[in-house]
């Protein structure tokens, strides 16, 4: 079964992407494991975006991105 950083969704197979929290990337947390906080993880799942969607603007990035982790265990009940 695949496993899922439960802040973006990142796939963890790779080593090089898990971080040193089980359940959460190397791109979601700090050297200690502990998840970042939500206006980091939103910017950077909203680079992510404009990285393969360079016509969307950052204020069009950092909403889909808001909305994109309403749906992560990690920021469920987070949300806004």
């Amino acid at each position: 079964m695949a496993e899922y950083c439960n802040s973006c969704g990142m796939p963890l197979q790779n080593p090089d992407v898990r971080g040193p929290a089980k359940d959460y990337c190397k791109y979601c947390t700090d050297e200690s494991g502990d998840l970042l906080p939500r206006e980091q993880v939103q910017r950077g799942i909203a680079e992510w975006l404009r990285g393969w969607q360079p016509e969307v603007d950052e204020i069009q990035a950092l909403a889909r991105a808001a909305s994109y982790m309403q749906a992560m265990p990690a920021w469920v009940e987070t949300a806004n």
